[in-house]
């Protein structure tokens, strides 16, 4: 496979997206790990709490 040499780098419709991103996905993976996340700490003081009193 030979690479085309001419690109014009200034053109997007000319860049191929050889990575595709699920950006969505990607944001509600981040919110539901964060949500997770805080879950277990919120859950994690109040048993420090109980303990303590």
């Amino acid at each position: 496979m030979k690479a085309n040499a001419n690109v014009n780098m200034a053109d997007p419709r000319e860049h191929v997206n050889e990575n595709p991103t699920d950006d969505f996905g990607d944001l509600m993976k981040g919110f539901t790990y964060m949500f997770g996340f805080m879950f277990v700490i919120f859950f994690a003081m109040v048993a420090i709490k109980y303990m303590i009193s």
